[in-house]
């Protein structure tokens, strides 16, 4: 993704005050760090909304305030639950020269020969790497291809994901932590079952119906 750059300025406006604020078009936010005292900050919230739609919680943003650019990354969205709209931001600085910790969101891409032709059910074990690099190497998504899954019980790790992405970027998250699995689908476990359940009944041997009679009858 190309280089997103946020125009923000400062802003004293606060509290009860924002609501003002907003009707003005603008968009309430806060910029906060390690190396950065929380900085309150408003942008256009039309514009500020569109590029909001398209960078994720790892996706390195910089926000011009006043013509000093900060790299940050989104770390809250607060929404209005009615019209949809963002109403607050919540930005963490980051340092380009220090490696963070943070989470990737998974994009799952490609056909599994398992689910289109054996009617399996695809099941998402984690949505979420947690990862550790510098800002710059931060992977906006990590893509697993899923055309490997090619029976049912096929399965990705999360090591077998960690093969396909840059040496400069280190995954915390467990490698044998399963990411998603094929799984039967309802009506082929059913099916299974009672299949299961007719050839157990043909191997047990029947029952007499004399059994019980009394020997004078």
């Amino acid at each position: 993704m190309e280089k997103v750059v946020l125009k923000a300025t400062k802003r004293d406006v606060t509290g009860k005050q924002v609501k003002a604020l907003r009707r003005e078009g603008k968009l309430p936010a806060v910029i906060y760090g390690r190396h950065v005292e929380p900085i309150a900050i408003a942008l256009e919230a039309h514009s500020t909304g569109l590029v909001m739609a398209k960078v994720t919680a790892s996706s390195l943003v910089m926000i011009d305030v006043d013509g000093k650019e900060y790299p940050a990354l989104v770390r809250e969205r607060q929404r209005d639950y009615i019209k949809g709209n963002l109403t607050h931001v919540d930005f963490l600085a980051v340092d380009l020269t220090e490696k963070i910790r943070t989470m990737v969101g998974i994009n799952f891409v490609g056909v599994s020969t398992a689910v289109k032709d054996y009617n399996g059910v695809l099941v998402h074990n984690i949505e979420k790497l947690e990862v550790e690099c510098l800002p710059t190497d931060l992977p906006e998504r990590i893509r697993v291809d899923i055309s490997v899954l090619k029976e049912i019980g096929d399965g990705i790790r999360v090591n077998d994901v960690v093969a396909t992405l840059p040496e400069n970027v280190l995954v915390l998250t467990d490698p044998d932590e399963m990411v998603a699995v094929v799984t039967a689908s309802k009506d082929e476990t059913e099916a299974g079952a009672a299949v299961e359940g007719v050839e157990e009944a043909a191997e047990s041997p029947e029952l007499s119906v004399e059994r019980g009679k009394k020997e004078d009858e």
